[in-house]
C-alpha cells in the first residue's frame, strides 16, 4: 500500500485506488499507472472513476463529474474529444492526466479547425478559438479537489457560456467558463509541459490552492479581456518557464481579492517568455505579461517581456503588498513607441529596478516619478533578444497569438543569455509532493538565461 502526504491531506492506496503498475495493451509503449479499474465504453457520461486507457479516443458527451473520494487518471497518449458544448468535468476528487512528450495526451474538440495565420491574429472575430458554438466549459475542481495533475497534455477549445446552472456555484449562471478552475486552498494543482489553447475570458483561475504551473505553453487566451494565470486570495505557489503569446490580458497576475482565512495570495513568477501580451483587452492599461495587485506578493526575476503592450505592473490603487514584491532582471523589449513608453507602465508603481534590462537609468528622465509619462524612442527596436525563428523589428507582428511555424528559443548570440539571477530561491512553503504521478516531477530553480528557454536545453520543453 502507498501513502503520499500532502500537507494535512493524505492520498491513500486502495482497492479502488492507486493500483500497482501494469503495463498497457495498447499501441503506447512504456509502463502505465493505473487507477481502480479501466472505464470501460468510449463515452463518458456522468460520474466516473478508474483508469482512461492508453491510446483510447473518449467522447465527452455531457457534463461528467468525479465524485469527491474518486480518482481519474488518464494515461499516456489519450484522447478526450468533446462533443457536447454543454460539457464539462467536474472534479471533487482527484483528476490525473499523464501525458508524455512522446505520448501526450488531448482534451480537445475536433470539429474546430485551429486557423493559426496572420489573418485571424488580425481579426480575432474570426477565430473559432474565441468565437466557435462549440466551445465547452472546461475543467472546474470544487473545494473538495485534494490534487489536480496534467502533465504534457492540451487542453483546448475551452470557454463556452454557462447556462442557467452551473457545477459550483461560485462559477456564476451566464458567464464564460475558464478551461481550469481550481478552488482548494489546501489542495494541489501542478501543471507541467503542458498546453492551453484558446479561451473566451481566463485560462486558469485559482481561487485558493497550492499551485505549481511551469514549463506550458498557452496561446489565444482570452478573447476582448482574460488574464492567463489569475490568482486570487489563498492561492500560493510558482508559475515558471512558461511561454505566453497573444494573452488579451496579463500573463501571470496574483491578487488576494478575495474573502475567507486562507492564504494572502503569494506567487514566484520567473523565467517566463510574454510575446504579443495586452492588445485583446479593451480596457486601457491592463497589462500584458506581469502583475501584482490587491495585497498580493512575491518574487519575479529572469522574464522576457517582448512586444507587450504594457511591462511590467505593480499596482498602486488597490495596492500589491509592495515591501514584500521583490524583483529584477527583467527584460523588455518594443517594437513601437507606445510599448517601450509603457516599460513602466503609466499611472502604476512599478519599481525601475536598476537590474532590468534596458537600464532605466538610460532612459528614464532625472526625478522620475513612479507611474510618470516618458519617452524612450531610442529603445524602438533596441536590445533585440534573437528568437531563432520570430521576426521582431517591425510591429506588423504584434498581433500574433500562436507559436505554430515559430521558434522563440534563443539563438546562441542572445543577450539575454547569461543574464538571469539565480542567487535566490523560489518558495518552498508550500510543501510541494515530489512524485511521478502523483505530484511535480522535480522542483524547478532560477535560470541562468532570461526566459523561458535555456541555452542547456532545460527549461520549457515545447
Amino acid at each position: 500500500m502507498k501513502e503520499i502526504k500532502l500537507g494535512i491531506l493524505t492520498i491513500l492506496a486502495g482497492a479502488a485506488f492507486f493500483a500497482a503498475c501494469k503495463k498497457s495493451s495498447s499501441s503506447v509503449s512504456g509502463i502505465q499507472k493505473q487507477v481502480g479499474s479501466f472505464i470501460t465504453g468510449d463515452s463518458l457520461c456522468g460520474a466516473i472513476k478508474g483508469t482512461l486507457q492508453s491510446g483510447k479516443t473518449y467522447l465527452l458527451t455531457c457534463p461528467v463529474t468525479i465524485n469527491a473520494g474518486d480518482t481519474v487518471l488518464m494515461q499516456s497518449g489519450v484522447t478526450v474529444n468533446v462533443v457536447n458544448p454543454a460539457a464539462y468535468i467536474l472534479v471533487q476528487g482527484s483528476f490525473l492526466s499523464l501525458g508524455t512528450k512522446t505520448a501526450p495526451n488531448w482534451i480537445t474538440v475536433s470539429s474546430i479547425t485551429k486557423t493559426d495565420n496572420t489573418s485571424t491574429a488580425n481579426a480575432p472575430s474570426t477565430d473559432p478559438a474565441f468565437t466557435s458554438p462549440n466551445l465547452w466549459l472546461g475543467i472546474q475542481c470544487d473545494s473538495s479537489c485534494a490534487l489536480m495533475v496534467m502533465k504534457w497534455t492540451h487542453l483546448e477549445f475551452a470557454g463556452g457560456t454557462f447556462g442557467t446552472t452551473t457545477p459550483i456555484s461560485t462559477l456564476g449562471a451566464g458567464n464564460k467558463a475558464w478551461p481550469l478552475y481550481f478552488r482548494n486552498a489546501n489542495g494541489y494543482c501542478i501543471v507541467e509541459d503542458s498546453w492551453i489553447y484558446g479561451s473566451t475570458d481566463d485560462g486558469v483561475r485559482f481561487a485558493g490552492g497550492k499551485i505549481y504551473f511551469v514549463r506550458n505553453t498557452l496561446e489565444k487566451v482570452g478573447y476582448i479581456g482574460g488574464d492567463c494565470l489569475n490568482a486570487k486570495h489563498g492561492t500560493v505557489g510558482i508559475m515558471a518557464y512558461n511561454m505566453f503569446v497573444g494573452i488579451a490580458t496579463n500573463g501571470t497576475k496574483a491578487s488576494d481579492k478575495g474573502t475567507g482565512a486562507t492564504p494572502t495570495c503569494q506567487i514566484d513568477m520567473f523565467n517566463n517568455t510574454y510575446v504579443n501580451g495586452g492588445y485583446r483587452q479593451q480596457q486601457t492599461g491592463r497589462g500584458g505579461d506581469c502583475n501584482y495587485e490587491q495585497g498580493s506578493f512575491g518574487q519575479a526575476y529572469n522574464n522576457l517581456i517582448v512586444d507587450c503592450k504594457f511591462g511590467f505592473r505593480i499596482v498602486g490603487n488597490p495596492a500589491a503588498d509592495t515591501a514584500h514584491c521583490h524583483y529584477g532582471y527583467n527584460y523588455s523589449y518594443g517594437d513601437a513607441d507606445s510599448l517601450v513608453d509603457q516599460f513602466y507602465p503609466v499611472g502604476y508603481i512599478s519599481n525601475p529596478v536598476a537590474t532590468n534590462i534596458p537600464a532605466p537609468a538610460t532612459f528614464l528622465p532625472a526625478g522620475y516619478v513612479l507611474g510618470d509619462t516618458y519617452s524612450a524612442h531610442a529603445l524602438v527596436g533596441a536590445n533585440n533578444p534573437m528568437f531563432v525563428n520570430y521576426t521582431l523589428g517591425t510591429s506588423a507582428n504584434i498581433n500574433i497569438n500562436y507559436t505554430s511555424g515559430f521558434d522563440f528559443h534563443l539563438q546562441s548570440s542572445s543577450p539575454a543569455i547569461g543574464k538571469g539571477f539565480t542567487s535566490w530561491s523560489p518558495l518552498t512553503s508550500i510543501n510541494l509532493p515530489i512524485d511521478p504521478v502523483f505530484g511535480a516531477t522535480a522542483t524547478v530553480a532560477p535560470g541562468k538565461d532570461i526566459g523561458c528557454y535555456q541555452a542547456d536545453n532545460s527549461g520549457n520543453q515545447h
